[in-house]
């Protein structure tokens, strides 16, 4: 029997990817994003088998409409994909309100109230999981706001696995390394950018050299998760690139 899969930032990157294989393994999959005209383009390339829903997910409001949108259309709900995220690298005395409180409230906002709403749809064996990141434990610079929401995202998905163990709900988090795929450009300014580059340059990373996984590939270890046997549970795993 098909699943439904909820993606959250599936207009681009690592949550469209996902979005295109899941429905090509016959899952239903509803692509969530701020921005509605990317997950409707997503959706119309997908085909019959994907829903787009404009979600901003540092919203209560925007996540509660979302989910009651999608409560209209399917009686359950199997997995929830926390993928959406911001990643914009600045330094703490640099940074302006709303480069702060924007990251936090949908790195690690989003995924609490998308959660909230996601969990009265999903029945025993439903899955939720967060997309974290390397950065958490390396030396990158100009991060702290996006490693710290990451940091966080991860405490709350083990905290959230003890909460939902009893009712058979999943939760695992992925902790993902740099990813890439053709044709996709890196949204932020170029000074910004540089100057990330060259601190973290600085701090023993080497951007240039640094090995990176294809967004394809890293789909295979989400649907490796979602169909792991009922006897088995991933709390948390993590992934980096490599050189082939």
């Amino acid at each position: 029997m098909s699943k439904v899969i909820v993606i959250t930032g599936a207009g681009v990157g690592l949550g469209r990817a996902l979005a295109r294989r899941f429905a090509k393994d016959g899952e239903f999959v509803v692509l969530l994003g701020r921005t509605l005209s990317k997950v409707e383009a997503a959706a119309q390339e997908i085909g019959d088998r994907a829903m787009a829903l404009h979600c901003d997910v540092a919203s209560p409001d925007s996540v509660r409409a979302a989910f009651a949108a999608i409560a209209r259309r399917h009686a359950t709900i199997d997995v929830l994909i926390n993928n959406a995220a911001i990643f914009e690298p600045f330094q703490i005395v640099d940074a302006t309100d709303e480069q702060i409180l924007n990251t936090l409230a949908t790195n690690l906002g989003g995924p609490m109230l998308c959660a909230r709403s996601a969990i009265p749809l999903m029945k025993r064996d439903g899955h939720i999981i967060n997309v974290s990141s390397e950065s958490v434990d390396m030396p990158f610079a100009h991060l702290s706001v996006y490693q710290s929401s990451k940091a966080g995202l991860e405490r709350f998905s083990a905290s959230l696995y003890r909460e939902l163990d009893p009712s058979g709900i999943r939760v695992t988090s992925v902790r993902a390394g740099s990813m890439y795929e053709e044709g996709k450009s890196w949204d932020v300014d170029p000074q910004a950018a540089m100057a990330f580059a060259k601190a973290t340059m600085a701090a023993g990373i080497n951007l240039p050299e640094k090995p990176l996984s294809q967004f394809t590939s890293v789909t295979g270890i989400f649907r490796a998760l979602i169909d792991l046997p009922a006897d088995l549970h991933a709390v948390t795993i993590g992934l980096h690139g490599r050189k082939p």
